[in-house]
């Protein structure tokens, strides 16, 4: 049984790790969540963590890990049951060494992902996730929900990018794992655990991380294609004339740009009209290669092959910063609009175009609706978002949410799809995970969750009811 966080707690923690609660620590960027909490401790380290999580085991009081607090599935808030401590992780935010040789950093939890970008550009060397809320979102809060990002097509996840960590588990022992190996057999992975385990297992307080090589160039089209299908050719023809060059293949409809300019109008739109569908393509090819060069290639070959119909060609850093901010607007303007409900899946690659006519005819047997698909092609990551008709509130639409929600991820999952991708499952989706979740893997995490907390005091009501 759970204690709500009170004065006798209070008493325990270590002196000064205790800070005022702020509207912004109940809170999550969609506004369906809203927590509420006793107490709220930030210390400085991971020694002082482990004390705070000590007193909060022998007092059975539930903690609540805060990161950035960008998470889209309220796995930040609790919102219901016994108060609390929220444990912030912000002042643990100093980049504590870089190895440029060896393409490794160490950084604490609290550091945020642009931070640790600046530190690692600093010594010659790029750290490849890349969110468009990396002004606010740390590392610990992108390992514990294993975020991805536009450049996981080449790069991989945060899980990818995490060569260790340090850690305070359940009953406030140390895990001090901040090897910088790229090979290590010494028995079970804890480290593999705790990312994507959204603070349920323990406290991330720091982590080595994977550095790479910057390319020597870069090179960004925004491409016109006449349907997801012709994308996902574009996809593979730019994988045999650029191979492991491309970073980024993102998928943008008309919708999204449509809604930049009912919302963001002083943004620079690159057609006069949206085209229904476009590709936005990074590469970054080998020394000797032009990026601008090859790209021109590709539009060539796949304009020759009816995949492109139109497209622009970056001529300058700035204009292949424009091109991106579109992309990375595009949540924004969602929430500007509003949506009735948001879905962050996956699909195999072969998988994305029927699913996307399916679900599309799906919704207008509904009703009068709009949907912003877009996302990570390149690995199959969708970010599908139904929005109420023109002149209509989403409030409108409540009744229907929840019946959209679950008919959009019963297509996923009969695809053989993800109905979580990069976000979690946090609260919103654990009736989703109790509903195709493979029986025996969710008896494994119980058992998981049983053993190494069991007094259920790690985000309590996350990822597992």
């Amino acid at each position: 049984m759970l204690n709500s966080a009170g004065s006798g707690l209070a008493g325990k923690l270590p002196q000064g790790v205790l800070r005022d609660i702020e509207p912004r620590h109940l809170e999550e960027p969609r506004g369906r969540y809203h927590g509420h909490a006793g107490l709220l401790a930030a210390p400085h380290d991971v020694e002082e963590t482990a004390a705070v999580v000590k007193a909060c085991s022998d007092s059975g009081v539930g903690i609540v890990p805060l990161g950035g607090g960008t998470g889209l599935v309220g796995g930040q808030v609790m919102t219901d049951g016994p108060a609390p401590l929220i444990l912030s992780t912000e002042r643990m935010n100093a980049v504590r060494n870089i190895w440029p040789d060896e393409n490794v950093m160490i950084a604490g939890a609290g550091v945020t992902l642009q931070q640790a970008r600046e530190a690692a550009a600093d010594k010659g060397r790029m750290f490849p996730l890349s969110l468009a809320s990396q002004g606010s979102a740390s590392i610990g809060g992108v390992l514990a929900t294993n975020a991805g990002g536009v450049n996981t097509l080449r790069y991989g996840t945060a899980r990818a990018l995490c060569l260790g960590i340090e850690a305070v588990m359940p009953d406030g022992s140390i895990l001090r794992d901040l090897k910088r190996l790229r090979k290590d057999n010494t028995g079970y992975d804890i480290r593999d655990l705790l990312i994507g385990a959204e603070g349920t297992l323990g406290i991330i307080t720091a982590a080595s991380l994977q550095l790479v090589t910057p390319p020597a160039a870069s090179g960004v089209a925004l491409l016109v294609v006449p349907d997801p299908a012709a994308a996902l050719s574009l996809l593979a023809l730019a994988r045999q004339q650029l191979g492991d060059s491309i970073t980024a293949f993102e998928l943008i409809s008309g919708q999204g740009l449509r809604f930049l300019a009912e919302t963001m109008p002083e943004l620079r739109q690159p057609f006069d009209q949206p085209p229904a569908w476009m590709v936005l393509i990074e590469a970054g090819p080998p020394r000797g290669l032009q990026p601008d060069e090859v790209l021109e290639t590709l539009f060539e070959t796949g304009a020759a092959d009816g995949l492109i119909l139109d497209g622009l060609i970056a001529q300058s850093g700035q204009q292949a910063a424009d091109f991106w901010r579109l992309r990375e607007e595009i949540p924004q303007g969602n929430r500007r609009i509003g949506a009735i409900s948001s879905h962050d899946i996956s699909l195999p690659l072969s998988e994305v175009p029927g699913f996307i006519r399916d679900a599309g005819a799906m919704l207008e047997r509904m009703g009068d609706m709009r949907v912003n698909c877009f996302g990570h092609l390149g690995d199959g990551n969708l970010h599908y978002n139904v929005f109420p008709a023109q002149g209509h509130d989403r409030e409108e639409y409540d009744e229907m949410r929840p019946r959209i929600q679950r008919d959009v991820h019963e297509l996923v999952v009969a695809r053989g799809g993800s109905f979580s991708a990069e976000h979690g499952i946090g609260r919103l989706k654990i009736r989703d995970l109790e509903r195709w979740g493979d029986p025996t893997r969710l008896a494994v995490m119980w058992a998981v969750k049983t053993a190494l907390d069991p007094k259920g005091i790690m985000n309590p009501g996350a990822v597992l009811s």
